[in-house]
């Protein structure tokens, strides 16, 4: 159990945060399609959650490439507003290429960060996270990016460097989650992070690292984490919308919602609700807790559409869960992952029938 709770965390050196951030993330076919008024829910949304009375958000998240940099520039309206809030600015790059022969490639790292300052009215950016495992061919801009965010670092123009956890599809087999892990520690061992960015609810595998669990591993380097994705993009709070603020489908595998992993979802989310009650935010609060209370390098980023969101997030988390009730909420969600591993199963029966027919 977490000795101070939902107290500000150590994330790293120089981040001081409250535990539940927002992972902000709007695109640029929105302002097209759905005018100001999603905008103006979004913008709404970020006051509310900076001024909650308990655990406001002060740490923001970020990247270039969410709506190719509309994001970045909606959070900087709102911190060219609110100059004197104690906010943290966290930003990825690695995704956003431009006319460059990769994102990691020469100085695009270095103009894609000054981009990114100017479009959070920044001057110093908290946590900037390279983004993706891909540095090309041979990882032949992986020098060059290592050397640029440090340099960053060096400079004081960022705080903390960043690198992506282990990621996969959720429906991906065991074998591809671990390579993904052996590339992570490839990469962690180069790159030498400070905080460590990743997607974690109840549908990620669970991945050993040199024998360890990610937060046992973090924790025994020294390293924070960010975890995002709380909330599976809502498949955890009862909503079948399986999909992101923005309209993106959540990942392959949620997205993918048929008839045996929807019901054994709501089966799920039944067991929860028999023994935590119906009321109002419940499995909204057993799935941020469930992220919140793994250790106390963790701040967890929640996404959002709207005020009444971010109400919800904000108003739903109560006491912290006993290590009995913890245990309970991980055993009802390793059936809801079982669920995944047979969908991918099945998948791959399909295919290997079809090749035979």
């Amino acid at each position: 159990m977490i000795a101070h709770d939902l107290a500000a965390r150590h994330l790293c050196r120089g981040i001081l945060a409250h535990p539940l951030g927002l992972h902000c993330e709007v695109s640029a076919g929105q302002d097209a399609s759905a005018g100001p008024t999603n905008i103006s829910g979004f913008l709404d949304g970020l006051h509310r959650a900076v001024e909650h009375v308990e655990h406001g958000a002060i740490f923001l998240d970020t990247a270039d490439s969410y709506g190719c940099g509309h994001s970045e520039r909606m959070i900087g309206r709102f911190v060219r507003d609110h100059q004197d809030l104690p906010l943290y600015l966290s930003s990825k790059v690695g995704r956003v290429r431009g006319s460059a022969p990769h994102p990691f490639a020469g100085r695009h790292i270095h103009h894609q960060f000054e981009q990114s300052l100017e479009n959070l009215y920044a001057e110093q950016l908290d946590l900037y996270t390279l983004e993706t495992f891909d540095f090309g061919p041979a990882d032949r801009y992986l020098g060059n990016a290592i050397d640029s965010v440090r340099t960053l670092r060096e400079l004081e123009s960022i705080k903390a460097i960043g690198m992506r956890g282990p990621h996969a599809d959720y429906t991906s087999s065991p074998g591809e989650w671990e390579k993904q892990a052996e590339r992570f520690l490839y990469l962690f061992r180069l790159i030498k992070p400070d905080v460590v960015w990743t997607r974690f609810n109840a549908f990620t595998p669970a991945v050993l690292l040199d024998g360890e669990d990610l937060f046992s591993f973090t924790a025994r380097h020294g390293v924070g984490l960010v975890l995002a994705a709380p909330l599976a993009h809502g498949v955890l709070t009862g909503s079948r919308a399986g999909s992101s603020p923005s309209h993106r489908p959540a990942s392959q595998g949620l997205a993918r919602l048929t008839p045996p992993l929807t019901k054994r979802i709501s089966e799920g989310l039944q067991a929860l609700r028999d023994n935590f009650g119906s009321a109002p935010g419940t499995l909204t609060r057993l799935a941020l807790r469930s992220c919140l209370q793994r250790g106390d390098n963790c701040v967890v980023v929640v996404g959002f559409s709207n005020e009444e969101q971010v109400e919800e997030n904000y108003s739903c988390l109560g006491p912290a869960l006993t290590e009995q009730e913890l245990g309970l909420v991980d055993e009802i969600y390793v059936h809801l992952r079982g669920g995944l591993q047979e969908l991918q199963e099945d998948s791959v029966r399909c295919v290997a029938e079809e090749v035979h027919v």
